[in-house]
């Protein structure tokens, strides 16, 4: 029967928490393994402290990384913490979403709203596994294999195990929630306007199909949709978020030797950090402090002459590109971010849905517990 009703709709779709965590969970971490290899690339490129650039075009990178790498310890390096974070952090966010979804629906809380509130707090909650992880993985992918002769990042560990070692010994284990703040300012509204749109498409898809299942066509096309267009909304804030990350640290001429910065989103180097490498170089060369990303990949390479932001404040910085590049500068590589979200988000959620509908067989529920507001 075709749901007459808002409220109808929200509840004859809802799964039990335990199906959706668990389609959430194997959803997110095959759509993050799936976008394994891209993400690498654009860690490459986003971390590069090579000058010229070791990576430039998306191309050229996966070339240059497959022939002189290989593929497992290339492409996919860090994919095990990666798999480690994304199944549990993928797990809490879909249980919180679904619990605080619920909650505020069925407290008179208008839908649009609940689903926008349950997005942020989702996030919020995952973000506790998902950003050690993230720090880990990012780590990884930008130090390829063990004593890579081709790439000079400022890492070498020998695995997962060493990582995690090395960093709490050296860094301490604050270090492994590096770019936490600016993690949540990116990634909060996004997974909010993601999955209040992404609601509201399935809404619109099961009224005219007049059914609850909507064909796989329109379960990618409503996935990619809200992906997308959640992307490019949030594109400020990445912009923003790679030119912080990437920028190099301004104090960084004063010091004659390399020296360590502590807080939030940074990657501490120099004696500290990875004094081994420092040892070798023949130049004493001051590091330069580059603040990898611990999220979902930047599509954003800032152009050559951008104005330096020197602030470590995500608003600060969007004013600094408004005055100096205007509304373009914000927007900048909104199209490759636009693609990024949409493929991401609709096999995740395409895959949320079809595991969702295979717990219900597997495991049936009975639907008139769930009729009761």
């Amino acid at each position: 029967m075709k749901p007459t009703d808002d409220g109808e709709e929200q509840l004859e779709a809802r799964p039990p928490y335990l199906h959706a965590m668990i389609a959430g969970g194997l959803g997110g971490t095959s759509g993050d393994m799936l976008m394994h290899s891209l993400d690498t690339v654009k860690t490459r490129q986003q971390g590069d402290p090579h000058i010229p650039p070791r990576y430039t075009s998306l191309g050229s990178s996966y070339r240059k990384i497959i022939q002189q790498e290989g593929v497992r310890r290339g492409l996919y390096g860090g994919w095990l913490p990666a798999l480690l974070g994304s199944f549990p952090g993928t797990v809490i966010f879909f249980g919180t979403y679904e619990w605080s979804k619920r909650h505020m629906v069925d407290a008179g809380v208008q839908p649009h709203l609940a689903y926008l509130t349950a997005g942020f707090v989702a996030d919020a909650a995952a973000s506790i596994v998902y950003v050690p992880s993230e720090v880990l993985k990012t780590r990884l992918q930008l130090q390829g294999r063990y004593n890579n002769p081709f790439f000079k990042s400022g890492y070498n560990y020998r695995g997962t195990v060493d990582a995690v070692r090395t960093i709490v010994a050296r860094e301490g284990f604050q270090a492994l929630f590096y770019g936490y703040k600016a993690t949540l300012y990116r990634d909060m509204p996004f997974s909010a306007l993601q999955f209040m749109f992404y609601e509201q498409a399935q809404k619109w898809a099961r009224r005219w199909k007049d059914s609850r299942d909507i064909g796989w066509q329109l379960e990618l096309l409503t996935g990619a949709g809200a992906g997308g267009l959640a992307g490019t909304i949030t594109c400020p804030l990445d912009v923003v978020k790679t030119r912080l990350q990437t920028q190099v640290n301004p104090g960084a001429a004063m010091h004659p030797e390399p020296f360590v910065t502590k807080g939030p989103g940074a990657t501490t180097t120099g004696k500290e950090g990875h004094s081994t490498q420092a040892a070798e170089s023949t130049t004493r060369e001051v590091q330069q402090k580059r603040l990898i990303s611990t999220s979902s990949p930047s599509t954003h390479m800032p152009r050559r002459g951008a104005a330096a932001l020197e602030t470590s404040s995500v608003f600060q910085g969007l004013k600094v590109i408004y005055r100096t590049e205007g509304m373009g500068g914000w927007f900048r590589g909104v199209g490759p971010r636009a693609a990024w979200t949409s493929i991401q988000s609709s096999c995740m959620l395409f895959l949320y849905q079809t595991i969702l509908r295979k717990l219900e067989d597997a495991m049936p529920v009975e639907r008139p517990e769930m009729g009761q507001a």
